[in-house]
């Protein structure tokens, strides 16, 4: 088995360079493939910032691309929870994360912003905020 790295992830995935999103069609078809979740979480950041998806098409396509029958990914169940929080609203790093801290109680934090959306996703461990 061979891992991917992002930029062949997302080569195949918006086909920007016809040459390499052949090139990574190709390898993704010879397969099998290991997506590591560090790279399915670049490859969110790359699709969401650099390209300017938005967050339903960015969890659309990993998805996608996870579910391609040459495709292992790393902690399945771990991913499919973080893009689950991430299309109700939390940032995908964030949801990557708490869904990777699933044995712990709770997850702490200075950020206001992931404190609300992990309560408002009801997450399991919880977002707790800390206050200095």
């Amino acid at each position: 088995m061979r891992a991917v790295d992002t930029n062949v992830v997302v080569r195949l995935l918006v086909a920007d360079d016809p040459a390499q999103a052949a090139c990574a069609r190709a390898v993704v078809a010879e397969g099998p493939v290991f997506l590591g979740a560090t790279v399915a979480l670049e490859v969110a950041w790359v699709l969401g910032a650099a390209y300017r998806l938005p967050r339903a098409r960015v969890a659309e396509a990993l998805r996608a691309f996870c579910g391609l029958p040459t495709v292992t990914v790393e902690t399945p169940a771990v991913l499919a929870q973080a893009l689950d929080w991430y299309d109700q609203g939390m940032d995908f790093s964030d949801a990557l994360h708490l869904a990777r801290s699933g044995h712990c109680d709770s997850l702490l934090t200075f950020d206001r912003r992931f404190a609300a959306s992990g309560a408002k996703a009801g997450s399991v461990p919880e977002v707790t905020l800390l206050i200095a």
